[in-house]
């Protein structure tokens, strides 16, 4: 089992930055890809950005390209999601997301383990 819990999020006005945290416990971390997600009010929850394992791949959604950068520290077991240059269309919960390969996370845009979300608001 994963436990992740997300921190982070809050109220910022377009073009400002956020970063999201994400704490990870359970099985060993250093092994499984991360990715965060987000939901939309009246809309289906979206992939946003994944990294594998081994910090060597990283993958974005096109509409984050260039603003958003996913990182992870295998040490502290953690997982970031620094956004920039945030639009009112960002506003969602922003879900944390485990899986054993990261090609679930970017390619079935699915995960094996979710967290409890972190609500980003940009104001226009």
């Amino acid at each position: 089992q994963v436990q992740l819990v997300e921190s982070g999020g809050g109220l910022v006005q377009a073009g400002g930055s956020l970063r999201l945290s994400c704490a990870v416990s359970g099985r060993t971390f250093s092994s499984i890809a991360m990715g965060w997600f987000r939901q939309a009010p009246g809309k289906e929850r979206e992939f946003v950005a994944a990294i594998s394992w081994s910090t060597i791949a990283a993958y974005y959604a096109d509409f984050v390209k260039g603003r958003f950068t996913i990182s992870r520290d295998n040490g502290k077991k953690m997982v970031y999601l620094q956004m920039n240059s945030l639009k009112p269309e960002d506003t969602a919960v922003y879900y944390c997301a485990a899986a054993k390969e990261v090609t679930t996370l970017h390619l079935a845009r699915s995960s094996d383990y979710w967290g409890q979300g972190t609500q980003v608001t940009v104001s226009s």
